[in-house]
């Protein structure tokens, strides 16, 4: 009995899953247009957002949620936009949840549609790198270095993991916590430019952009460091 009630929670999931990303992927598709220009800029998301007026929470974490999955759409723009509106505790709070859900629908995508459906998203090169780092027993603190790093694109990572051995609230957390820097930079400049204090907009701008720079330029030597770690025996004693 325990083993049938099993499966068809397990069934459900997934055909829960699967309904929501067939219902995101056609509202996608239908109002591609109108999605794109609300991402076109801080100015554009804060706008549309507001003029849900008190579902205005909810609108903007589905539209984190959008973000993640279509993940070539920057994420700093609703942050920003989420620190504009909402200020600094609760626009850190949104798009943490938003971006949770989005991760979560990813990762559970992945892992019931396979190896195909992320080779499908992610060049083989590409796919075969994060791969190898994070198929040994560091896997977690693998993924937390890669969140917790500027410049890296977290948000497709999230369809790796799907493949991968990692557990899904293990995922979840280490992701939530790895991207929390970089979360807090975009909510700061949010909250600055709505007070209108520029200098603490422009100086947190800056420091994102040059964490985003060193994160890219680096990219190389980050990967052969992670690399080490994934090579390097257990010390079981720990």
């Amino acid at each position: 009995m325990e083993n049938s009630s099993s499966a068809r929670k397990k069934l459900g999931v997934i055909i829960f899953l699967c309904a929501f990303f067939i219902i995101l992927i056609f509202v996608i598709i239908l109002f591609h247009q109108q999605i794109w220009k609300i991402f076109e800029s801080v100015d554009t998301v804060r706008e549309w957002v507001n003029s849900w007026g008190i579902l205005s929470p909810l609108v903007f974490i589905l539209l984190q949620i959008i973000q993640v999955v279509v993940f070539i759409i920057p994420g700093e723009i609703p942050q920003i936009a989420g620190g504009y509106l909402f200020g600094f505790f609760w626009g850190i709070l949104l798009s943490t949840v938003g971006i949770a859900i989005g991760s979560a629908i990813n990762f559970y995508l992945a892992r019931f549609l396979g190896l195909p459906f992320v080779e499908a998203l992610l060049p083989h090169k590409s796919l075969e790198k994060v791969r190898k780092l994070i198929s040994g027993t560091r896997s977690a603190l693998i993924y937390f270095i890669i969140f917790l790093i500027p410049g890296i694109p977290k948000d497709v990572i999230a369809y790796v993991a799907g493949i991968s051995r990692i557990k899904f609230w293990v995922f979840i957390t280490i992701s939530s916590g790895g991207r929390l820097l970089g979360l807090i930079l975009s909510v700061i400049i949010g909250v600055a430019l709505a007070d209108k204090n520029w200098l603490v907009a422009i100086i947190t701008a800056l420091c994102g952009i040059i964490l985003i720079v060193i994160g890219i330029i680096y990219r190389d030597k980050l990967y052969t460091f992670l690399k080490r770690i994934t090579e390097q025996p257990e010390n079981n004693n720990l």
